[in-house]
């Protein structure tokens, strides 16, 4: 699964990419996490499974689910309290759902 945080910057993203590669389990090492700015939102989206943003940015949403929707890739925004505390592991499950259910829907 190949997995793209959106934020502002980058900075405190990193280190949520970095926790959320830490929360990898078996199975799993093949997974990608990055994190890119909203600038290249358009010019990598397609090359995603999933696309999470950081709360700094949710007022993107509407915006870029109306692109993703084209390449069939869900978008959804990383919960704010998991953001700021750096919490991997309940972000990459909530990507992961948010995944298996965009699965399930087409």
């Amino acid at each position: 699964m190949k997995i793209l945080l959106v934020c502002a910057a980058g900075m405190s993203t990193s280190l949520v990419v970095e926790k959320m590669k830490k929360a990898l389990g078996p199975g799993e090492e093949h997974f990608v996490i990055i994190a890119e700015p909203v600038e290249k939102f358009k010019e990598i989206v397609k090359d995603f499974d999933v696309v999470m943003l950081g709360p700094q940015v949710r007022f993107k949403k509407s915006e870029f689910e109306k692109i993703a929707k084209a390449y069939g890739i869900p978008v959804d925004v990383i919960n704010t309290t998991d953001y700021g505390l750096c919490r991997g592991d309940k972000i990459l499950k909530a990507a992961k759902e948010l995944y298996e259910k965009n699965e399930k829907e087409e």
